[in-house]
């Protein structure tokens, strides 16, 4: 009898301490499980219309949430680490946070962002961090590609990615080491048959119409995010408009001997001053890219950036881009690694740089109602990807800093407007 009412306190303690416990504080500290599928659980949480509080600099940028048996057996089905906390507890929290000599700030997410990646619908020989790790998170998306642009279908989304892609349209600048392989033939084939079929009389100025359209949804109101050459070729692509850049293997011409004389810099978001690089044998488009030839790195350990530290009171945006559990980010190659600074226009903000190498890794900037966000490299959980290896298996790095800046994005357009601050 007696270890039946022993039994029975300890469930009603149980219960008590369950009734109490109306918060689900998500840390993203040291002591988060799983960083990166912390992210999924809060879209999760978006998408059944409960709102999520982003606690900024709070335990490295923690969620919090309502607490629901729901959301708390969807943390442990996705091994996120969580704890239990009670009003009183909440209010300790917020009150430190309010404190305006902290450097903290609350911003409450209230909708969960339709999201689209860029991306043509064949299997390509390499992979793309955003969408490898939006399927790690366990966060939907549509893949979108030329045909839904073109059709002004980018009006049913919050928020865009540009996978790895060449806007310039010299097919990623891969002739002189894949021009004879099968996969390059036939996405030539494909995107000169998708160009005819659209109206166009060259992949580059489908390519062209295509940036257009993208840089409209942006200025409207959307959130644009880049990685890899989807960056600085985007740029060139608009600089370049009604400049013929391409060699005679990519469109059946000569290009313009005088491009780099022509090229209008008004036309870009982030990237002025530039020349480019129009030898079809060399695999970069322009100067805006540091190349392993120019970067003074003596191995991969000592490749590291910085993510700025902003005022989270008075700076929200950038604070939330850069939410992590720590400032040194390893980097990581790509076509496009990193941003030569003196190619970057004065009013975009640079969010994460390697000063000694003298380059920006992670930008960001507005354009008439929307935002962008360009972050340099291909994977960032693989140093020096190469055509054809296998994808990342994120299951290995749960607790990435690389991918966490690509996941910070993700959440931003459900930041309330009000909250904003720049």
């Amino acid at each position: 009898m007696q270890l039946v009412r022993k039994s029975l306190f300890v469930l009603l303690l149980v219960i008590a301490s369950m009734a109490h416990a109306t918060r689900l504080l998500i840390p993203m500290d040291g002591n988060q499980k799983n960083h990166l599928k912390a992210y999924g659980l809060a879209y999760w949480e978006l998408k059944r219309e409960q709102d999520v509080d982003w606690l900024l600099n709070y335990r490295s940028g923690s969620f919090l949430l309502m607490h629901s048996p729901e959301a708390e057996n969807e943390c442990r089905i996705r091994g996120v680490t969580y704890e239990r906390i009670s009003e009183g507890e909440v209010t300790r929290i917020l009150q430190e946070i309010a404190k305006p000599d902290v450097n903290m700030e609350l911003v409450k997410l209230h909708k969960a962002p339709k999201i689209a990646v860029y991306s043509p619908k064949t299997k390509q020989p390499w992979d793309d961090a955003v969408t490898l790790v939006l399927t790690y998170a366990e966060i939907p998306y549509d893949v979108v590609f030329d045909d839904e642009v073109i059709q002004n279908k980018l009006t049913q989304y919050d928020w865009l990615h540009l996978h790895h892609e060449d806007f310039t349209g010299q097919y990623g600048k891969f002739y002189a080491n894949y021009g004879n392989t099968a996969w390059y033939q036939a996405e030539v084939k494909e995107s000169e048959a998708t160009a005819a079929r659209l109206g166009f009389a060259k992949v580059s100025q489908l390519k062209l119409a295509v940036a257009k359209k993208i840089r409209d949804f942006t200025i409207g109101g959307g959130f644009l995010f880049a990685m890899c050459s989807a960056t600085d070729s985007y740029d060139i692509a608009l600089a370049a408009d009604g400049v013929d850049i391409c060699e005679s293997m990519f469109d059946g011409d000569a290009a313009d001997p005088t491009a780099d004389a022509k090229l209008n810099f008004n036309n870009t978001f982030a990237f002025k001053d530039f020349r480019l690089i129009m030898n079809p044998f060399v695999y970069e488009y322009s100067y805006i890219d540091a190349t392993p030839e120019t970067r003074a790195v003596s191995d991969p350990a000592s490749d590291v950036f910085t993510l700025f530290d902003f005022s989270a009171k008075w700076d929200v945006v950038p604070t939330m881009l850069c939410q992590n559990h720590t400032q040194v980010v390893q980097g990581f190659y790509g076509q496009t690694t990193a941003f030569r600074k003196q190619f970057i226009k004065s009013d975009v903000l640079i969010m994460g740089e390697s000063k000694a190498l003298g380059e920006a890794r992670y930008i960001h900037g507005t354009i008439g109602k929307g935002t962008w966000t360009f972050y340099g490299g291909h994977d960032p959980e693989d140093y020096q990807h190469q055509v054809g290896e296998p994808p990342t298996e994120l299951a290995l790095h749960p607790n990435s800093p690389g991918y966490r800046l690509i996941l910070n994005n993700i959440l931003f357009p459900s930041a309330k407007k009000k909250k904003m601050k720049t």
